[in-house]
């Protein structure tokens, strides 16, 4: 534990008017008086305080530094979710890697199911605050995979409609794709002329294999989004990319969809044009 050793000088406001009132040419120590006392000067002809070393004292850092690091990341995760409007039904869905890679899980499925749009950005704004909070793709898809193998069901988004949801289980294709859609939107905030998205963690957010074959198709799309002000590509340029990274591309229609994540995910952390 650490000890913190200094001089510390206390005076309540009516000490030094009982001070004054006191007799001439004596010195005056006063009960009221914490860690210093005051004494007539006939020199100088007033009173002065005289410290004197308070002794040493001990703080705990440990229950200190925890309680701020609590109140700041509440603070944060409150910053976060106002920020990019993610529509949580509480801040509990930011409160855990659990809660988070759950509630990134429950918005792939609610894209999977219901459609791009809306959906797509909420699961976009759902990864950028994951990132903005300091997770990585490798601790989401373990939290993800805990479920998976404990057989746990999540209960999914409601309707707009307000309907009860339904609950499903996890399978480890969602996992695998999901937190693919999740490594894509980390690595386009990377992209991004910095700082776009303060991150309070010092890990890596995907690996290195994962930045390596999926960091020059972001930055593609990244850079004709902040160069040229475009919101597409021509497929065939992004396939030739990942022929160029991994030897072999994706269907036409899937590398349509990984382009628009990354747009989204632009559109989110650094719109470029006024909301209609």
């Amino acid at each position: 534990m650490l000890t913190l050793h200094g001089t510390a000088i206390f005076m309540r406001p009516s000490a030094y008017q009982e001070a004054k009132s006191s007799p001439k040419h004596a010195t005056v120590p006063h009960n009221n008086l914490l860690g210093c006392s005051a004494f007539y000067n006939p020199v100088e002809g007033h009173h002065v305080q005289k410290p004197h070393i308070v002794p040493s004292f001990k703080v705990n850092f440990t229950r200190a530094s925890q309680y701020l690091y609590r109140s700041l990341s509440e603070r944060t995760t409150r910053h976060w979710l106002h920020r990019f409007h993610v529509n949580a039904s509480s801040d509990e869905d930011f409160r855990s890697s659990r809660n988070i890679a759950i509630s990134l899980f429950k918005r792939y499925k609610n894209v999977i199911d219901r459609g791009g749009g809306d959906n797509l950005k909420e699961f976009v704004s759902a990864g950028v605050n994951a990132y903005a909070l300091g997770c990585t793709e490798e601790g989401l898809r373990k939290e993800l995979m805990d479920i998976k193998d404990s057989g746990l069901e999540i209960k999914g988004l409601r309707s707009n409609g307000g309907g009860t949801s339904l609950t499903f289980k996890v399978h480890s294709s969602e996992v695998r794709e999901c937190i693919l859609w999740l490594s894509i939107v980390f690595i386009t905030i990377l992209c991004t002329p910095q700082p776009t998205i303060i991150r309070w963690s010092t890990a890596p957010p995907v690996s290195a294999d994962v930045l390596h074959q999926w960091k020059g198709f972001c930055a593609l799309i990244a850079n004709a989004y902040y160069t040229k002000g475009m919101a597409w590509l021509p497929v065939k340029t992004l396939q030739l990319e990942q022929m160029a990274v991994t030897g072999s591309s994706e269907e036409p229609s899937v590398v349509a969809s990984r382009m628009q994540l990354v747009f989204s995910t632009l559109e989110v952390v650094s719109p470029q044009w006024p909301r209609v």
